[in-house]
């Protein structure tokens, strides 16, 4: 177990955080683990090339964990511009629209939390909270709110971000998966 006092966070600056923040997602691809391991730790389901992540980080600089000058969790933070940027996530985006329109909240001032994760060493932590604890100081000025959907199977990611203050707007089923639509407003 790693000592949480250490880690430290950050707006992502480097290519070298972006690269690892890539290698952190490939860990923790839903397809590259096993079922023990997606039920105990969560995972992730976007495999982000590194183009894309740069052209994010460009417009909104990622929120990340370090420690020992390493990244060890990120959340990525996606403006609603780069919504076809991500063929895996267009279809979140359109049914996003409609429900954020059916619940009066268009003129809310939101980004999307594009993925959220921390290196396995660094789990149950407080690492989680510190990236969305740091998140929130940075972007509140400038966004009322954040939204992501968590894969309902994800219980682990689900729990986590309740316990933290988000909402659920709406649960649907897509590609056979059950979806958690869910908000935190700053």
């Amino acid at each position: 177990r790693m000592n949480k006092m250490n880690i430290t966070y950050h707006r992502a600056s480097t290519d070298e955080e972006l690269h690892e923040i890539l290698e952190l997602q490939k860990q923790n691809l839903k397809q590259t683990l096993d079922n023990k391991d997606k039920q105990k730790d969560g995972f992730v389901t976007v495999n982000h090339s590194f183009e894309v992540l740069k052209r994010m980080n460009d417009k909104c600089a990622h929120c990340i964990g370090k420690h020992n000058d390493k990244v060890v969790g990120y959340t990525l933070c996606m403006l609603n511009e780069f919504r076809k940027d991500v063929p895996e996530l267009v279809a979140m985006f359109n049914y996003m629209d409609g429900i954020i329109e059916s619940k009066g909240l268009t003129n809310l001032n939101y980004f999307i939390m594009g993925q959220v994760c921390v290196d396995k060493l660094y789990r149950g932590q407080g690492v989680f909270r510190g990236l969305y604890s740091f998140l929130n100081s940075e972007l509140k000025k400038n966004f009322d709110a954040v939204v992501t959907e968590v894969n309902a199977k994800n219980r682990r990611s689900s729990e986590a971000h309740k316990a933290i203050g988000f909402e659920l707007l709406d649960a649907h089923t897509e590609g056979g998966e059950d979806w958690e639509l869910i908000i935190m407003k700053f």
